[in-house]
């Protein structure tokens, strides 16, 4: 009876496990293609994929999503290596660093805040946390595409501006276990004056080191002692986001982006409510 039991629970966790890769990828290839469409990755909308429709606990969802928004991440750079030009970024390079390290100051404090946190906690900071982000790319999608920067030029405005940017972006980005783009690049563009191609490239080397030590971080607290998940999810998840962001890519131009930030920041706050929003009885 004691191994017929065993055997039924190996039984499930297999097709648990086959269920989580098949679906992991499937979800991820639209999700990154919409995130091409509009320049980003589009982790915001994986995470309530992962918690949701995958099932893993928030505080396992977080760690993974962050894990495959690094694949994301580097996957990009390679495509935009062969295009990369330092040029555009050498004006920016003070305010891409003072970023940098804001950001990875609270990516590291952040991972730590979120093991502190009750799982109701946590799914009370996660839930403002994409609420906020729906919102942002909601009104974004009314703004105009070219504004004078509100930051003004002078290094005495810049620096700490873009460590106080920095330290948002790293505290969203260890919370969420996202890349940060939706975050980085309207901050470039409105605050700091950057055009959207450099500041998507920026983007990308901002968040970088920032989702690295939060991943280092979070390794170190045994977020990933289990080995199943990377390959049962994060492999097939990372997988189809590379090539939903490759074929978002070669539409752009189809739909207006402002239409599609419009739809996505909708989608975004429902699904987050319908994932991390209990009501209490």
């Amino acid at each position: 009876m004691a191994k017929r039991n065993l055997s039924t629970a190996d039984d499930r966790n297999l097709a648990q496990s086959q269920r989580r890769l098949r679906l992991s990828f499937l979800y991820a290839v639209p999700i990154g293609m919409l995130g091409g469409l509009i320049g980003l990755g589009g982790a915001e909308f994986r995470l309530p994929v992962i918690a949701g429709i995958l099932g893993y606990p928030v505080r396992q969802a977080v760690p993974l999503n962050l894990a495959v928004s690094l694949i994301t991440i580097l996957a990009s750079l390679l495509i935009r290596s062969t295009t990369l030009s330092l040029d555009s970024l050498l004006p920016l390079l003070p305010v891409i660093l003072s970023l940098i390290l804001g950001a990875i100051f609270t990516a590291f404090w952040g991972a730590v805040l979120a093991s502190r946190l009750s799982n109701e906690q946590l799914e009370k900071a996660i839930l403002v946390l994409l609420v906020l982000v729906g919102v942002a790319l909601i009104v974004e999608s009314f703004l105009p595409q070219t504004i004078p920067a509100l930051i003004p030029p002078s290094f005495f405005w810049r620096i700490p501006a873009g460590i106080g940017f920095g330290l948002a972006i790293g505290m969203v980005s260890s919370l969420l276990g996202v890349a940060g783009g939706e975050i980085i690049i309207p901050t470039l563009v409105f605050a700091f004056g950057a055009d959207i191609k450099t500041a998507g490239t920026a983007s990308l080397l901002i968040s970088l080191p920032t989702v690295t030590v939060g991943l280092i971080k979070y390794a170190s607290r045994g977020a990933f002692c289990d080995r199943k998940p990377l390959r049962n999810t994060v492999a097939p998840m990372g997988f189809g986001s590379v090539i939903g962001a490759f074929m978002g890519g070669c539409l752009v131009g189809i739909v207006p982006s402002y239409v599609l930030k419009l739809f996505l920041g909708i989608i975004l706050n429902i699904s987050a409510f319908r994932v991390f929003h209990h009501q209490k009885t």
